[in-house]
């Protein structure tokens, strides 16, 4: 067991530190092929979604491309939310919380592989273009700060019920409403702090306390040093054929479980 989870935060990692994505894989991996109770399956990722978030959303902040003001106003709602999250999924049967997180990491894989990739200007994502100082003025929803407590409140919740990280959910929302591509990438990858800490909490007390400690320590190290690797081969690597090959994968996996499943 400890070599696969070593393995697997190592390779999902670096496909965060390239893309941003996949996060998500790791529950279903193990939960399906591990066997792993669902607890300490989804505990052991949101670990993973911590430490990518710490990273990843600090490397944006250094670079000029995050917006804290409205990234801590989302997590605000979404601590609440993960809370919630975690206390649905302790109270639906096993097989139901399964099938959602079979479902999420299906509905993600569908998602990434039928969204087609903007072309990157200075404005909407070019990642050497910085934030201008202050917080820029939202019109909209993403000006409406009741909507975006509620957006951060709903998102928490499904990706703490469900084991989806953050990102692949909170993303490409933001930028639908009109947020530039890569502050809604550091945005979701801030959120994905405020998710996780409550999910791994809720988690983490309901799982057994035998070797838990060195399983978390595994999960934190190795997603550490792929995010880091994998930020610095992102230049080097084709994120569009990456982010198909996630997709399909996800999609291959997910299907097979909910078949079994069923």
């Amino acid at each position: 067991m400890l070599p696969v989870i070593a393995v697997m935060n190592l390779i999902v990692g670096t496909l965060v530190g390239v893309s941003g994505i996949a996060g998500f894989l790791l529950p279903i991996v193990f939960t399906g092929y591990l066997g792993m109770d669902l607890s300490l399956s989804l505990a052991l990722s949101f670990i993973s979604f911590l430490t990518s978030g710490i990273i990843g959303s600090y490397r944006y902040q250094k670079q000029g491309q995050m917006d804290l003001k409205f990234g801590v106003l989302v997590g605000i709602g979404s601590i609440a939310g993960a809370v919630l999250g975690v206390k649905l999924n302790f109270m639906i049967p096993l097989t139901t919380a399964k099938m959602f997180l079979y479902l999420v990491v299906l509905a993600s894989g569908l998602s990434i592989l039928v969204k087609k990739d903007k072309p990157e200007t200075a404005s909407s994502g070019d990642s050497s273009a910085a934030l201008p100082s202050g917080s820029p003025v939202y019109t909209g929803l993403l000006g409406n700060k009741p909507f975006v407590l509620l957006f951060g409140f709903i998102t928490g919740a499904i990706c703490a019920l469900s084991g989806a990280g953050g990102p692949i959910l909170v993303m490409p929302i933001l930028v639908t409403l009109g947020m530039p591509v890569r502050i809604a990438v550091g945005v979701s990858l801030f959120d994905s702090i405020f998710i996780a800490l409550p999910a791994c909490v809720g988690y983490l007390s309901n799982c057994p306390k035998e070797g838990l400690l060195v399983l978390c320590l595994i999960s934190f190290v190795c997603q550490a040093i792929g995010v880091f690797f994998g930020a610095g081969q992102a230049g080097r690597i084709n994120v569009r054929v990456l982010k198909k090959g996630v997709a399909v994968f996800s999609i291959a996996i997910a299907v097979y479980m909910i078949i079994g499943l069923i």
